[in-house]
């Protein structure tokens, strides 16, 4: 489905532009058109919430694709660890060590952080006392903890009970946030009871993908009234604060909004992605971001702060000329996103493939990876595919 490379192509940009400009330069003081840009790029951040959705949605598929497979857990638990392990612990190790060679001023990682960051325990270091010290491993914590129970109560349970799961979970989600928000906790953070509903919401709709919205019209119908559903609910709640985080209903119904968006929007891309109009979903640029997306999360905040350093050689006092400079604040994105993706590449070729290249061979039993290559009801690829068309 390449359709789904330009979504994370999509995802990934909209967080790289988010953390090069609004993140810290929102407030600076800037000429109009400028800060415009700036603010543009504010509401960034929501690309983690396309990743969630979009992650639930592919990994529900996967597994009720293999559901019936002899060899379920393993399959799926070794293909998952090769793909997001060696790039991950490679990236911890860095984190430990790149601090320390000067080049990165104001990075500072504590040994705690990165061994609970080893444990994929990164979204909620603040409850053993430990400040978040590189922010976007929180998501990844996320992600994480779906991946290693999803699968049991995939599993575990009929497809009935699997999508009364996952709808459970879009309801109680919002309600925790409430309860947190009312108890003045820290609604808005990464816990993943607090944010797991963007996954539900993916997982709903890998799950239905393969039923009753298996039909091109219906799931055309069902997206259109996903996004329109999350636009009434953004303007009902308007008055009440929906887009501000600080309000009880922003903090609470704006998440939802959004999963629900996203979840149109990516039934829409699928609809699109198996008709002749595709080449509008399939964009080159777009998936080769898309491709390297998970090297590229890793690795963009650290290519910032080398860039802030860079800088900082040619430039005294650059992180306050920095903010007050667009042309200057352009060449730090340009030089950290440039750096970035160079990075996110080589990784991926050189690097991520060579593990990828080792499922096959390590998720099944020798006698039977020949049956499993040839079984084409196991791609989810070609399963949702075929049945959109």
């Amino acid at each position: 489905m390449p359709e789904l490379d330009t979504v994370r192509g999509l995802a990934i940009l909209l967080v790289l532009f988010f953390h090069g400009f609004g993140f810290q330069f929102a407030s600076a003081p800037l000429p109009s058109l400028a800060h415009l840009f700036v603010v543009a790029t504010m509401p960034g951040w929501v690309g983690v919430n396309l990743f969630f959705v979009l992650s639930g949605f592919l990994i529900t598929g996967i597994l009720l694709d293999s559901k019936n497979h002899p060899h379920y857990y393993r399959r799926f638990y070794v293909r998952r660890a090769l793909r997001i392990l060696p790039a991950y612990y490679a990236f911890l190790l860095l984190l430990a060590v790149a601090p320390k060679t000067g080049w990165l001023d104001h990075r500072q990682v504590s040994w705690q952080f990165v061994g609970l960051s080893f444990l994929y325990l990164s979204n909620v270091t603040n409850l053993f006392a430990v400040p978040m010290q590189y922010g976007a491993l929180w998501s990844l914590a996320v992600e994480e903890h779906f991946y290693l129970g999803w699968p049991f109560v995939v599993r575990a349970t009929s497809r009935k009970t699997l999508a009364l799961s996952a709808l459970a979970v879009v309801f109680i989600c919002p309600v925790l946030r409430a309860i947190a928000f009312m108890r003045g906790d820290q609604y808005g953070a990464g816990y993943t009871w607090l944010v797991a509903d963007g996954l539900a919401v993916g997982s709903l709709l890998g799950l239905l993908s393969r039923g009753c919205l298996s039909d091109r019209k219906r799931m055309k119908c069902v997206s259109i009234l996903s996004m329109s559903s999350a636009a009434a609910l953004l303007i009902i709640g308007a008055p009440y604060g929906i887009f501000l985080n600080r309000t009880l209903v922003g903090g609470v119904l704006r998440p939802t909004a959004l999963n629900l968006f996203f979840a149109g929007t990516l039934g829409s891309l699928l609809v699109i992605g198996t008709s002749n109009l595709k080449w509008i979903v399939q964009r080159p640029i777009l998936q080769f971001f898309g491709r390297i997306s998970y090297g590229l999360y890793l690795f963009h905040m650290l290519a910032f702060d080398f860039a802030d350093h860079l800088l900082g050689l040619f430039a005294r006092n650059a992180e306050h000329i920095v903010p007050t400079n667009f042309p200057l604040m352009c060449l730090r994105f340009a030089v950290a996103a440039t750096l970035a993706t160079t990075i996110a590449a080589l990784s991926r070729k050189y690097f991520e493939e060579w593990f990828l290249g080792l499922k096959e061979k390590l998720a099944s039993p020798a006698k039977n990876r020949r049956n499993i290559r040839m079984a084409p009801s196991l791609d989810p690829a070609v399963t949702l595919s075929a049945a959109l068309k």
